[in-house]
């Protein structure tokens, strides 16, 4: 690239006809003006905010509204944080309290073991369940009303629809086909089960052909704790499962409690007091929220669209003059990946502030999505904080863009080989995975499924709970407590001493590399010897004239072909 002949006599049939003409009436100079123009437009684009107002004296906007926005965006986040988790607390105290009130003698920590062995006990569950209906609790329960009438209690019984078995002489005569039938309790009516089956219902239970019964009752209740917080209260929905499972018939009926928790808007309310000018002092921090990450994916947007201008017109030069492909490298350099990152990050901010709006105005209730929403935004505006260190290199410690330079350009380096090393690896752990679930899953409670036989052997990689797996390990068939043996050891060499150590070499040799590079100079690429002939300086107030000598140049060149 250096002193580079520019080809200017002749125009193809495929160059532009405006160019062609354009390029016959420029005389040497002010080809060489224009080279020089492109080179100073391309070193102002690639400067750094500080860079560009010592150029231009143009003020760090974007700079500006990003660390603001670091700011607005955490506290926003911190403050629905602790409105989420009092939400959180509210259904998760609400579920121990029914566990506690329904299920007959429950205690904390039973929900893997809470069972039941014997048909008095099932029946004695199921009415107890009925029972404590007009009891409910403590708390600020009701039942759900239509009308003037509360919901009936739904108790169903799942079974199948023939059934003759008899274990002692090893024969059965079943028809797989699964009959549910329910009736309806009143909730306020009690009901008397001295005798198993002897009741004021017509139900009974055929526990030959039985698969699962289920008790399902809706309540409703109003979360007050948030009053305290300054917060307007949530009305919440909670149906309730009792399920009684049987679908393996193996003498244990397992017992469980599910709560489908809905948050509504309340109908009616009134608060006393300055609760509601809290609310709308939050939702003006929220709006303005809205307003500046609306100027940063504008200024961002901006930026990107110039940046490909640009491009196109450094592409279309280096075509015309040198007879030159720009490399897609080069071509990527003009797309700042950082910009894309904010812009995503604003996008989703906007999104998230409005969902949280309108949870506050007790319009919506879509805290799982607002939190998505806000939490990816805000991870995406720290992790633009790496971009920032390298600004300020001059007046910050050194050490800092150091480290900032080598984390990114290793992570860009060492992306495809370690993508293509993880889909080979990739390979050999869903091999193990397949085997370990069919082979350990009836022996070991962590193989009992795919997604747990995953999670467990990613924390033996981690060397996480080894001894825990291998203790686990039930000695039923001595051939398969030999095999996970094998399976194990096998595994955790593999991974541990071979695909993990390739894994963190591959990275440690892109950053060695790297490292050497920084210290030694990196190899240039086309672009940056096109710019690096540019020696003026951010404060030599040659980019202040940019665009005048730009304009003035092209008056002239219109004047000639005018003349021409």
């Amino acid at each position: 690239m250096e002193n580079p002949e520019v080809a200017v006599g002749s125009c193809s049939a495929h160059d532009d006809e405006n160019l062609c003409s354009y390029r016959r009436h420029l005389s040497i100079s002010q080809e060489g003006l224009l080279e020089d123009q492109l080179r100073r437009k391309l070193k102002f684009f690639f400067m750094n905010p500080c860079e560009k107002f010592w150029a231009r004296g143009r003020k760090p906007w974007k700079l500006g509204i990003q660390l603001l926005k670091i700011a607005m965006v955490t506290v926003q986040l911190v403050v629905f944080g602790l409105s989420n988790q009092m939400v959180v607390a509210f259904k998760e105290e609400n579920t121990v309290a029914f566990k506690h009130l329904f299920l007959k003698g429950y205690m904390d920590r039973m929900d893997d073991t809470y069972a039941v062995y014997t048909q008095t006990d099932v029946y004695d569950q199921i009415f107890f369940a009925i029972n404590q209906l007009p009891n409910i609790s403590i708390g600020n329960h009701a039942y759900e009303k239509k009308g003037a009438e509360e919901t009936a209690l739904a108790l169903c019984q799942q079974f199948y629809k023939r059934g003759i078995i008899s274990p002692g002489n090893d024969t059965f005569d079943i028809d797989p086909e699964i009959v549910t039938d329910c009736l309806y309790v009143e909730p306020m009516i009690p009901l008397d089960n001295t005798i198993v089956g002897k009741h004021n219902l017509n139900f009974t239970l055929d526990f030959h052909r039985l698969v699962m019964v289920q008790l399902k009752f809706n309540l409703k209740a109003i979360n007050l704790q948030t009053v305290r917080h300054h917060e307007l209260p949530d009305c919440y929905d909670f149906t309730l499962r009792i399920v009684f499972d049987n679908k393996a018939h193996s003498g244990r009926i397992k017992i469980s409690l599910d709560n489908d928790i809905e948050i509504r808007e309340c109908k009616d309310w009134h608060v006393s007091g300055s609760i509601q000018k809290n609310t709308h002092y939050m939702m003006i921090f929220d709006a303005f929220v809205i307003l500046t990450c609306l100027a940063s994916l504008i200024l961002c947007t901006r930026s990107v669209v110039k940046g490909i201008q640009l491009q196109r017109e450094f592409v279309s030069f280096f075509l015309y003059y040198y007879k030159k492909e720009v490399s897609f490298s080069d071509q990527m350099e003009f797309v700042n990946g950082w910009y894309i990152m904010i812009m995503v990050s604003d996008v989703l901010t906007i999104v998230g502030s409005t969902l949280k709006m309108e949870i506050q105005a007790k319009s919506l209730t879509s805290y799982d999505v607002c939190s998505i929403l806000l939490g990816t935004s805000t991870m995406l505006v720290w992790l633009g904080v790496i971009r920032y260190l390298g600004f300020f290199q001059k007046y910050n410690v050194r050490i800092f863009w150091d480290l900032r330079a080598l984390l990114i350009l290793t992570l860009r380096a060492a992306l495809p080989n370690v993508m293509r090393f993880c889909c080979c690896a990739a390979m050999i752990y869903l091999g193990y995975c397949f085997c370990g679930w069919i082979v350990l899953g009836p022996y070991h409670v962590k193989f009992r499924s795919l997604n747990m036989v995953s999670e467990c052997l990613f924390s033996l990689i981690n060397g996480d709970d080894m001894f825990a797996t291998f203790a686990k390990m039930q000695q039923k068939s001595y051939l398969v407590w030999l095999f996970s043996r094998i399976y194990l050891y096998s595994f955790i060499s593999l991974f541990i001493y071979m695909v993990l150590s390739l894994f963190i070499a591959l990275i440690t040799d892109t950053y060695e590399t790297v490292k050497h590079y920084q210290q030694d100079g990196f190899p240039e690429t086309e672009l940056q010897r096109f710019i690096s002939q540019c020696k003026d300086l951010p404060n030599s107030g040659r980019y202040r004239l940019e665009e005048e000598s730009s304009a003035s140049l092209f008056c002239c060149c219109n004047g000639c072909s005018e003349h021409m």
